[in-house]
């Protein structure tokens, strides 16, 4: 089998091997066009590749061989005729020219597709050019993500490398089934607003074993996220896991049935965070645990902040997001600030429902000074030892 993972580009692969066990059609997309050579656009053998894929009345598998792969936008639409399969055992890498893809919202697209497996390989989106830009106050386009599922039902994206996006790396949206594995996610932390995975309005997504080091979120659930599992997750650097931002509009859906365990946070600047604006809004965030975490000189280890104001610009009004059902159980390590559990919830909508079980949080802090818990507007209980001493 080792054999066939070394043959040229043009040559049977491991992808084909697999053929052999089922009735399935392999789309090589050298075959439609593409050069491996990381400097000739392949962007139209891409697409053509991916369109007869997706008209074929077999198993279907566009397989992208070993090799560099220049390609700009790519727009993948479904819906397709039977389950689609995307293999990549080599490297996208988008132009040098930021503009070239900045000015998409998305660079890699999956739209309307039922069924869908990515396996492997490794996306390079080149975002530097892009976020000195952004850092420069200059005039820049909005920047892409790098691979975003809209409107795609029962998808596995498994062992994907994604470095440098521009923007958001994985983006998860009107979709449902959708489990991430074994993916790795890197950006320098300075890199503004590079969330590792971001999903919104989506049901029944699972987030798994993945090593996430980024500049914002290293996972960011937004608005209409319901019934997600996160696990065995290795975040840092990064703004850690958070919850919102909610309540940007008054008719905002509720994000309910978020479990994030079995994780290590490290050098990040929150733990696991819900962040809402203080201004009116009919949003929720309801049944959430964290639980089994792992804390490594994290800002703010366990944060709730109902005033969520990011760049001044803060609306001081109380927040409309009602938080509640919330659980923190057996978290534990080390806190970069002296607060090492904050709570600063709604004063109209105060948070209900919160529990602390197990919780041994200490502030790493030179002076020895020790780690305090903070709370306003927050109703809860205690269960077991909870170190910093509970507030409620």
């Amino acid at each position: 089998m080792a054999n066939f993972k070394t043959m040229t580009h043009t040559s049977v692969s491991l992808l084909f091997l697999l053929c052999l066990l089922r009735p399935c059609l392999a789309y090589n997309v050298v075959s439609f066009g593409a050069r491996g050579d990381g400097w000739t656009d392949s962007t139209s053998a891409f697409l053509r590749a991916w369109s007869a894929a997706c008209r074929s009345t077999s198993q279907p598998n566009v397989y992208v061989p070993r090799g560099t792969y220049l390609v700009r936008t790519l727009n993948l639409y479904g819906p397709c005729r039977r389950r689609m399969e995307f293999r990549i055992d080599g490297t996208l890498v988008a132009p040098a020219n930021y503009n070239a893809i900045g000015n998409s919202e998305f660079w890699i697209m999956f739209y309307k597709v039922s069924g869908l497996s990515v396996y492997g390989g490794t996306i390079n989106a080149k975002g530097h050019g892009y976020w000195s830009c952004r850092k420069g106050g200059k005039s820049c386009p909005q920047g892409a993500r790098s691979i975003q599922f809209m409107w795609c039902n029962n998808v596995l994206l498994k062992g994907l490398t994604s470095l440098h996006s521009q923007r958001v790396h994985v983006g998860i949206g009107y979709s449902s089934n959708v489990r991430v594995e074994k993916v790795k996610i890197t950006a320098p932390s300075g890199s503004p607003n590079t969330d590792g995975i971001h999903v919104q309005n989506s049901r029944g997504i699972t987030i798994y074993g993945s090593i996430i080091q980024t500049g914002d979120d290293c996972i960011s659930i937004g608005p209409g996220s319901m019934n997600m599992w996160i696990e065995q997750i290795g975040c840092g650097p990064g703004h850690g896991i958070s919850i919102g931002s909610l309540g940007s509009s008054n008719n905002e859906a509720g994000v309910a049935n978020i479990t994030v365990t079995n994780s290590v946070f490290t050098k990040t600047q929150n733990g696991v965070r819900i962040k809402s604006w203080a201004r009116p809004s009919g949003g929720y965030a309801r049944n959430l645990m964290f639980t089994n975490l792992i804390m490594r000189n994290v800002g703010y280890p366990i944060l709730i902040d109902q005033n969520y104001c990011p760049h001044n610009n803060c609306p001081r009004q109380n927040s409309g997001v009602k938080v509640s059902q919330v659980t923190y159980k057996n978290v534990k390590g080390t806190s970069s600030t002296q607060q090492a559990i904050k709570f600063d919830c709604s004063y109209s909508n105060p948070c209900t429902g919160i529990r602390l079980q197990d919780i041994k949080l200490t502030h790493n802090d030179r002076f020895r000074r020790p780690a305090v818990s903070y709370c306003r507007n927050a109703r809860g209980r205690r269960g077991g030892t909870v170190i910093p001493r509970s507030c409620f």
